[in-house]
Protein backbone atom coordinates (compact mmCIF):
# COMPACT_ATOMS: atom_id res chain seq x y z
CA UNK A 1 0.00 0.00 0.00
CA UNK A 2 1.42 3.45 -1.03
CA UNK A 3 0.97 5.44 2.40
CA UNK A 4 1.34 8.56 0.65
CA UNK A 5 -1.03 7.95 -1.90
CA UNK A 6 -4.00 6.99 0.55
CA UNK A 7 -2.83 10.15 2.11
CA UNK A 8 -3.77 11.81 -0.82
CA UNK A 9 -6.64 10.50 -1.39
CA UNK A 10 -8.02 11.65 2.30
CA UNK A 11 -6.81 14.96 1.80
CA UNK A 12 -8.59 15.43 -1.25
CA UNK A 13 -11.59 13.82 0.27
CA UNK A 14 -11.68 15.31 3.63
CA UNK A 15 -11.04 19.08 1.48
CA UNK A 16 -14.10 17.78 -0.51
CA UNK A 17 -16.04 17.74 2.39
CA UNK A 18 -14.98 21.34 4.07
CA UNK A 19 -15.85 23.37 0.31
CA UNK A 20 -18.89 21.75 0.22
CA UNK A 21 -19.87 22.88 3.48
CA UNK A 22 -18.72 25.96 3.07
CA UNK A 23 -20.82 26.22 -0.32
CA UNK A 24 -23.61 25.48 1.97
CA UNK A 25 -23.26 27.96 4.18
CA UNK A 26 -22.75 30.86 1.87
CA UNK A 27 -26.30 29.43 0.13
CA UNK A 28 -28.07 29.71 3.30
CA UNK A 29 -26.63 33.29 4.05
CA UNK A 30 -27.88 34.36 0.72
CA UNK A 31 -31.24 33.20 1.13
CA UNK A 32 -30.26 30.75 -1.89
CA UNK A 33 -31.70 27.09 -2.19
CA UNK A 34 -29.28 24.06 -1.01
CA UNK A 35 -28.40 22.89 -4.35
CA UNK A 36 -28.74 26.15 -6.15
CA UNK A 37 -24.60 26.02 -6.54
CA UNK A 38 -22.66 23.50 -8.63
CA UNK A 39 -18.60 23.43 -8.06
CA UNK A 40 -16.35 22.50 -10.73
CA UNK A 41 -13.55 20.90 -8.86
CA UNK A 42 -10.86 22.22 -11.34
CA UNK A 43 -8.29 19.33 -11.84
CA UNK A 44 -5.56 21.15 -14.07
CA UNK A 45 -2.34 19.91 -13.46
CA UNK A 46 -3.08 17.20 -10.81
CA UNK A 47 -2.34 13.47 -10.83
CA UNK A 48 -5.12 11.12 -11.47
CA UNK A 49 -5.09 9.41 -8.46
CA UNK A 50 -6.25 12.89 -6.83
CA UNK A 51 -8.93 13.52 -9.21
CA UNK A 52 -10.26 9.51 -8.59
CA UNK A 53 -10.07 10.60 -4.92
CA UNK A 54 -12.76 12.93 -6.05
CA UNK A 55 -14.67 10.56 -7.91
CA UNK A 56 -14.32 7.99 -5.37
CA UNK A 57 -16.47 10.74 -3.21
CA UNK A 58 -19.23 10.72 -5.39
CA UNK A 59 -18.12 14.22 -6.99
CA UNK A 60 -18.86 14.28 -10.62
CA UNK A 61 -18.41 18.01 -12.29
CA UNK A 62 -14.30 19.03 -13.65
CA UNK A 63 -12.97 21.80 -14.89
CA UNK A 64 -9.69 21.08 -17.34
CA UNK A 65 -7.35 24.49 -19.11
CA UNK A 66 -5.71 22.16 -21.89
CA UNK A 67 -7.00 19.81 -24.70
CA UNK A 68 -3.57 17.81 -24.37
CA UNK A 69 -3.61 16.96 -20.69
CA UNK A 70 -7.30 16.33 -20.56
CA UNK A 71 -6.73 13.86 -23.26
CA UNK A 72 -4.15 12.51 -21.47
CA UNK A 73 -6.22 11.99 -18.04
CA UNK A 74 -9.91 11.51 -18.91
CA UNK A 75 -10.82 9.19 -21.42
CA UNK A 76 -10.00 6.48 -19.41
CA UNK A 77 -11.48 7.93 -16.26
CA UNK A 78 -14.64 8.82 -18.03
CA UNK A 79 -15.12 4.71 -19.12
CA UNK A 80 -14.83 4.02 -15.00
CA UNK A 81 -17.09 7.06 -14.20
CA UNK A 82 -19.12 8.02 -17.36
CA UNK A 83 -21.41 10.08 -15.20
CA UNK A 84 -18.09 12.73 -14.84
CA UNK A 85 -18.74 15.72 -16.69
CA UNK A 86 -15.33 17.90 -18.00
CA UNK A 87 -15.51 21.51 -18.45
CA UNK A 88 -13.32 23.40 -20.29
CA UNK A 89 -11.82 26.67 -18.56
CA UNK A 90 -8.94 27.62 -20.46
CA UNK A 91 -8.78 29.13 -23.79
CA UNK A 92 -8.91 27.31 -26.76
CA UNK A 93 -7.62 27.46 -30.41
CA UNK A 94 -9.57 27.16 -33.34
CA UNK A 95 -7.54 23.82 -34.42
CA UNK A 96 -8.28 22.31 -31.39
CA UNK A 97 -11.96 22.17 -31.37
CA UNK A 98 -12.42 19.06 -32.95
CA UNK A 99 -10.53 17.27 -29.82
CA UNK A 100 -12.29 19.71 -27.34
CA UNK A 101 -15.41 18.14 -28.47
CA UNK A 102 -14.69 15.10 -28.17
CA UNK A 103 -13.39 15.23 -24.80
CA UNK A 104 -15.41 17.98 -22.78
CA UNK A 105 -19.07 18.75 -21.96
CA UNK A 106 -19.03 22.12 -21.55
CA UNK A 107 -16.59 24.99 -23.01
CA UNK A 108 -16.58 27.67 -20.55
CA UNK A 109 -14.79 30.42 -22.83
CA UNK A 110 -15.81 31.02 -25.60
CA UNK A 111 -15.05 34.46 -26.47
CA UNK A 112 -14.84 35.07 -30.42
CA UNK A 113 -16.67 34.48 -33.85
CA UNK A 114 -14.21 32.61 -35.89
CA UNK A 115 -14.21 29.72 -32.55
CA UNK A 116 -17.80 30.13 -32.44
CA UNK A 117 -18.38 29.11 -36.23
CA UNK A 118 -15.96 26.40 -35.81
CA UNK A 119 -17.81 25.03 -32.75
CA UNK A 120 -20.74 24.68 -34.93
CA UNK A 121 -18.55 23.13 -37.65
CA UNK A 122 -17.17 20.51 -35.62
CA UNK A 123 -20.36 20.17 -33.25
CA UNK A 124 -22.61 19.34 -36.64
CA UNK A 125 -20.15 16.96 -37.63
CA UNK A 126 -19.94 14.59 -34.16
CA UNK A 127 -23.82 14.80 -34.06
CA UNK A 128 -24.60 16.74 -31.07
CA UNK A 129 -24.28 20.76 -29.54
CA UNK A 130 -22.04 21.38 -27.06
CA UNK A 131 -23.31 23.14 -24.02
CA UNK A 132 -21.12 26.67 -24.24
CA UNK A 133 -20.48 29.60 -21.86
CA UNK A 134 -19.77 33.08 -22.75
CA UNK A 135 -16.41 34.30 -21.29
CA UNK A 136 -16.89 38.04 -20.39
CA UNK A 137 -13.76 40.09 -19.81
CA UNK A 138 -15.31 41.84 -16.94
CA UNK A 139 -12.07 44.06 -16.28
CA UNK A 140 -11.83 44.94 -19.67
CA UNK A 141 -8.09 43.31 -19.21
CA UNK A 142 -6.01 43.38 -22.69
CA UNK A 143 -3.54 40.69 -21.86
CA UNK A 144 -6.39 38.67 -20.80
CA UNK A 145 -9.18 36.53 -23.00
CA UNK A 146 -12.84 37.44 -23.30
CA UNK A 147 -15.88 39.71 -24.59
CA UNK A 148 -16.02 42.86 -23.50
CA UNK A 149 -18.81 43.54 -21.11
CA UNK A 150 -20.36 46.71 -24.10
CA UNK A 151 -19.87 43.67 -26.76
CA UNK A 152 -20.79 40.73 -24.44
CA UNK A 153 -25.17 41.14 -25.37
CA UNK A 154 -24.66 41.40 -29.05
CA UNK A 155 -22.08 38.78 -29.34
CA UNK A 156 -24.36 36.28 -27.32
CA UNK A 157 -27.40 36.39 -29.40
CA UNK A 158 -25.34 36.19 -32.75
CA UNK A 159 -23.99 32.93 -31.92
CA UNK A 160 -27.29 32.14 -30.35
CA UNK A 161 -29.76 32.95 -33.36
CA UNK A 162 -26.96 33.21 -36.35
CA UNK A 163 -24.28 30.62 -35.50
CA UNK A 164 -26.86 28.70 -33.66
CA UNK A 165 -24.92 27.59 -30.94
CA UNK A 166 -26.43 25.66 -27.00
CA UNK A 167 -25.13 29.22 -25.29
CA UNK A 168 -26.25 28.62 -21.67
CA UNK A 169 -24.58 31.11 -19.39
CA UNK A 170 -21.60 33.35 -19.04
CA UNK A 171 -17.89 32.53 -17.07
CA UNK A 172 -15.57 35.81 -15.43
CA UNK A 173 -12.37 36.17 -14.28
CA UNK A 174 -12.05 39.31 -11.84
CA UNK A 175 -8.70 40.75 -12.06
CA UNK A 176 -6.94 40.16 -8.93
CA UNK A 177 -6.06 43.66 -7.86
CA UNK A 178 -9.90 44.84 -7.91
CA UNK A 179 -12.77 43.91 -5.82
CA UNK A 180 -14.47 40.82 -7.16
CA UNK A 181 -18.02 41.63 -6.00
CA UNK A 182 -17.97 44.63 -9.03
CA UNK A 183 -17.14 41.78 -11.43
CA UNK A 184 -19.95 39.14 -10.21
CA UNK A 185 -22.70 41.76 -10.07
CA UNK A 186 -21.45 42.94 -13.38
CA UNK A 187 -21.77 39.25 -15.43
CA UNK A 188 -24.80 38.49 -13.01
CA UNK A 189 -26.11 42.19 -14.97
CA UNK A 190 -25.32 40.81 -18.35
CA UNK A 191 -26.95 37.08 -18.09
CA UNK A 192 -30.07 38.74 -16.45
CA UNK A 193 -30.59 41.28 -19.81
CA UNK A 194 -29.96 37.70 -21.93
CA UNK A 195 -32.10 34.95 -19.93
CA UNK A 196 -28.89 32.96 -19.23
CA UNK A 197 -29.97 31.21 -16.82
CA UNK A 198 -26.07 30.12 -15.48
CA UNK A 199 -23.40 32.55 -13.79
CA UNK A 200 -19.76 30.16 -13.89
CA UNK A 201 -17.73 32.64 -11.25
CA UNK A 202 -15.67 32.53 -7.97
CA UNK A 203 -12.48 30.35 -7.43
CA UNK A 204 -10.62 29.19 -4.11
CA UNK A 205 -10.43 32.80 -2.45
CA UNK A 206 -13.84 34.17 -3.18
CA UNK A 207 -16.24 31.79 -4.42
CA UNK A 208 -18.46 33.02 -1.06
CA UNK A 209 -18.46 36.20 -2.51
CA UNK A 210 -19.32 35.04 -5.95
CA UNK A 211 -22.57 33.24 -4.30
CA UNK A 212 -23.68 36.09 -2.72
CA UNK A 213 -23.85 37.56 -6.39
CA UNK A 214 -25.68 35.01 -7.92
CA UNK A 215 -22.62 32.12 -9.07
CA UNK A 216 -24.31 28.69 -10.16
CA UNK A 217 -21.03 27.07 -10.61
CA UNK A 218 -18.16 28.21 -8.71
CA UNK A 219 -14.68 26.83 -10.39
CA UNK A 220 -12.09 25.55 -7.09
CA UNK A 221 -8.83 23.33 -7.89
CA UNK A 222 -6.35 24.08 -4.89
CA UNK A 223 -8.70 24.35 -1.89
CA UNK A 224 -9.76 20.67 -3.25
CA UNK A 225 -6.49 19.48 -4.20
CA UNK A 226 -3.92 21.13 -2.50
CA UNK A 227 -0.67 22.54 -4.36
CA UNK A 228 -0.44 21.72 -7.87
CA UNK A 229 1.70 19.26 -9.42
CA UNK A 230 3.03 18.59 -12.76
CA UNK A 231 1.39 15.10 -14.39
Amino acid sequence: MNINKVGSQINVANNLALINKKIEASLEGANRQKHDVNLIAVSKVQPVEKIEAALVEGHRIFGENRIQEAAFKWPALKIKYPDAKLHLIGPLQTNKVKDAIMLFDVIETLDRLKLAEEIKKQSVKKGSDITCYVQVNTGEEQQKAGVFPAEAEEFVQYCQKTVGLNITGLMCIPPVSEEPALHFSLLGEIAGRLNLPILSMGMSDDFETAIAFGATHVRIGSSIFGKRESI
